[in-house]
């Protein structure tokens, strides 16, 4: 399909979201949450048809010899759909923001003035080799009261297409507009760059990717972007840290799932303690099939760790590898995390309370954490239900981004013949 016939399709797939958008922002919280059970009993009771598809994707990617965790993040199993269900059913139970009132005010003049939420719009989601975001989007998106128009990854095409059209189904039954929820099935590059050419059409596109895809999306698109996180994240153990409690932190930090965003990929030690844990922990690691990869001083205290380069820490590697780097006190670590992180997750392990403290007041990260592993950022865990990813920026959302980052807020003023002198 040639470029101007990918931008004609993208064109209208956005104007069929836009015309919806507008009874979809005013549906009731009943129809929307009644939409989003039956969703999740669709994902369900059709777990064979979407693992059926799943596995041809996943096929097709082991012959391109995609990474080890690539494959991880693109297959699905009946734990994952599960999951993806409760993130439905989650989102259901969540309390609806549209219409929420955060501020009202009675001026002296007599006008009654009112803050209240309201959606965005129409939101283009982006993302790559996870066909849960299908899922997750579709359900964040229709409980906020907005149409959403979603573009995955090649390798997931036929994943995606089965998840998609099996939601869509089941909320249109449910009284959700028809058009509301689109799904782009292109797999050319250009269907990115089209969507972004969508301003007047598209209120926001919101990427979730690797930091090739945010990075062309926000220096290419008319549409506003909402970055989400590539995740530089750093784990600081300090010298009064309980090294058995660190441990258990780093372990699963690293290796739970290496291929996601919220995964370790720096580990800062403390020098006073270096000696004594440095050689424990690679071990363990080693142990897990984790590759090390040191600065001049962990090489110093264990010689068979690889030389880690300047370019190591500040890659995301979303494997199992782990640069590690001895630093001289709290702000060496402090100083080397503002630098490297990508505003993600970092955390320290402390027996400390002021270093604690100092720590999460310095660090300038969306998720900053005491004695707990950065695995824990994620909507689902945070009690936000699903979420549309992590915003690494700063302005309108960051961290986790739940319903209420998908709203925007109106002003609603009454007056009885005020006029403006």
């Amino acid at each position: 399909m040639s470029d101007n016939n990918i931008a004609e399709k993208i064109g209208q797939k956005a104007a069929e979201a836009k015309k919806a958008a507008g009874k979809l922002a005013i549906a009731s919280s009943k129809t929307k949450n009644e939409a989003l059970l039956a969703m999740a009993a669709a994902l369900i009771e059709n777990s064979a048809e979407i693992l059926k598809a799943n596995a041809e994707d996943v096929t097709a990617a082991k012959e391109k010899n995609l990474k080890t965790s690539y494959i991880d993040r693109l297959t699905l199993n009946d734990k994952r759909i599960e999951q993806m269900a409760e993130g439905l059913r989650q989102t259901a139970a969540l309390p609806d923001p549209v219409g929420e009132g955060d501020l009202e005010t009675l001026r002296p003049n007599g006008l009654n003035i009112r803050r209240v939420r309201v959606p965005l719009g129409v939101i283009g989601i982006i993302y790559e080799a996870r066909p849960n975001v299908t899922a997750d989007a579709m359900a964040l998106c229709l409980k906020s009261g907005n149409a959403c128009l979603l573009r995955g990854g090649s390798e997931a095409l036929k994943s995606n297409l089965a998840i998609f059209n099996l939601l869509n189904e089941a909320a249109v039954k449910a009284g959700i507009p028809q058009g509301a929820m689109q799904f782009a099935e292109f797999t050319d590059r250009e269907a990115v760059g089209a969507m972004g050419n969508c301003r007047g059409l598209i209120d926001a596109i919101i990427p979730r990717g690797g930091a090739g895809l945010i990075k062309y999306c926000a220096e290419n698109s008319k549409v506003p972007v909402i970055e989400t996180g590539t995740g530089v994240c750093h784990t600081f153990v300090d010298e009064t840290a309980n090294l058995t409690k660190a441990a258990e932190i780093i372990v699963n930090a690293k290796t739970s799932r290496p291929s996601v965003c919220n995964a370790m990929e720096t580990l800062l030690i403390h020098k006073n303690i270096a000696a004594e844990f440095l050689p424990r922990i690679a071990k363990i690691l080693r142990e897990k099939n984790v590759e090390l990869r040191g600065s001049e001083e962990a090489r110093a205290i264990c010689p068979d760790l690889s030389a880690a380069t300047e370019e190591d820490w500040r890659t995301e590697y979303g494997d199992l590898i782990l640069s590690v780097k001895v630093v001289p006190d709290l702000d060496a670590a402090i100083e080397h995390i503002n630098k490297y992180n990508t505003g993600h997750s970092d955390a320290i392990v402390t027996e400390n309370y002021t270093n604690a403290t100092r720590f999460q007041r310095e660090v300038d990260a969306a998720a900053v954490y005491v004695n707990a592993s950065t695995r824990f950022t994620d909507g689902f865990e945070f009690g936000f239900g699903a979420e549309i990813g992590i915003s690494t920026q700063k302005l309108h959302a960051r961290g986790p981004m739940g319903l209420r980052e998908l709203t925007s807020v109106k002003y609603l003023i009454n007056g009885q013949g005020q006029i403006r002198e």
